[in-house]
């Protein structure tokens, strides 16, 4: 205790003398909790859209004004033919082009029935499929309250209604940044430790001063928890400052017990930052200890379930996530701030990550080769 004891001195002493590292530890975190769930939002508004309204009836202007009623769209051009609407397409500065034909009051009302043209720049995939999902879904409001006002019901032979009433748990009003904090928390906790971790013990490569430490008295796992308690106070100190500030700008308070956050984080740091030293042995520069970090850093965040359900992703690429400490982090954080699981709930997810923990801090010791 006594050796871990000066080791940790030391290392503190290079951290906070190190006023870079200090900014990184507390500044960047902070300022990127606070952007990015602004930006990191799946909802899709401002949809450029382009009308070529060939009817010019009462009918056709009802509908145009009931999609650009619903938010989501904005009115782009008003075209006298398809040609120039598609020409807006092509152009970029329309996502969507609603085409309204001759006769389309008439035929609704003698014919009972009208085709519409939707036409969707499908290059950005996700966009076109949500913007083609919410004109249709207007649409077809549109097509109820028309058959509602054509078919006037009788006291004889009264229209069956099926009301319908949904509740939404857990989130109930939607919120993305209750959806989108938590998980973003995971991802900086994550590089904060990860990175830092990965560059500590090359560090002391590059300035030469790891010879000094491999003759002395210093056993290996000595040297390994003297790197990895530092960093994991400073990780808790890094997770705490985002919970408060999920708390202060956004007005997240986790509903689960922050007893059984805290109890993850403490055996996930453990994990990711054996991760990090177990690169930083195995590296001989800080180059290549931050190149190897950000190859994994960046699988483990695409397919942790951040941005795309993993639920979502083929089977081998579930398989793969099986392997990822994130996945279980992000799970985690938003079965306890949005859904209050507690302590049986994040079972198995802690049991897992103490196997991480535990394979990845041996392996760093192993690796770790004491020669002068």
């Amino acid at each position: 205790m006594r050796i871990i004891k000066f080791l940790l001195i030391k290392e503190f002493k290079q951290i906070f003398r190190n006023r870079a590292i200090l900014a990184v530890i507390m500044v960047m975190p902070v300022m990127q909790l606070i952007i990015l769930p602004l930006a990191a939002n799946y909802e899709i508004k401002n949809i450029n859209l382009a009308v070529v309204d060939n009817d010019r009836s009462d009918y056709s202007r009802d509908l145009i004004n009931q999609v650009i009623a619903s938010g989501y769209f904005k009115l782009r051009t008003y075209n006298d033919s398809y040609k120039q609407a598609f020409a807006q397409l092509e152009e970029d500065n329309a996502d969507l082009i609603l085409e309204i034909p001759h006769g389309f009051e008439q035929d609704l009302i003698k014919e009972n029935k009208q085709q519409l043209f939707i036409g969707v720049n499908a290059i950005n995939g996700t966009k076109a499929g949500l913007g083609a999902g919410y004109i249709s879904d207007i649409i077809r409001e549109y097509n109820n309250g028309l058959r509602k006002k054509m078919n006037v019901p009788t006291s004889f032979n009264a229209m069956p209604v099926i009301e319908i009433t949904s509740s939404n748990w857990y989130n109930p009003h939607l919120n993305y940044q209750l959806y989108m904090v938590p998980g973003i928390l995971a991802i900086l906790v994550t590089l904060v430790g990860g990175f830092l971790s990965a560059l500590n013990i090359v560090k002391e490569k590059e300035a030469g001063t790891i010879e000094q430490i491999n003759v002395s008295p210093v056993k290996k796992y000595h040297f390994i928890l003297g790197k990895l308690i530092p960093f994991w106070i400073l990780g808790n100190v890094v997770f705490t400052l985002g919970l408060l500030v999920g708390w202060i700008f956004y007005g997240i308070i986790p509903v689960g017990n922050l007893l059984v956050l805290y109890a993850f984080i403490a055996v996930y740091l453990l994990a990711i930052l054996g991760f990090g030293l177990l690169v930083s042995t195995i590296c001989d520069t800080q180059q290549q200890a931050m190149l190897i970090m950000f190859f994994f850093v960046m699988i483990f965040v695409l397919m942790g379930g951040l941005f795309t359900p993993i639920d979502s992703m083929p089977d081998w690429a579930k398989t793969v996530s099986k392997f990822n400490p994130i996945s279980y982090f992000i799970d985690v954080m938003r079965m306890v701030v949005i859904k209050g699981s507690g302590f049986k709930d994040v079972q198995k997810h802690i049991l897992v990550i103490i196997g991480f923990a535990i394979v990845l801090n041996i392996a760093a010791v192993l690796n770790y080769r004491k020669t002068s």
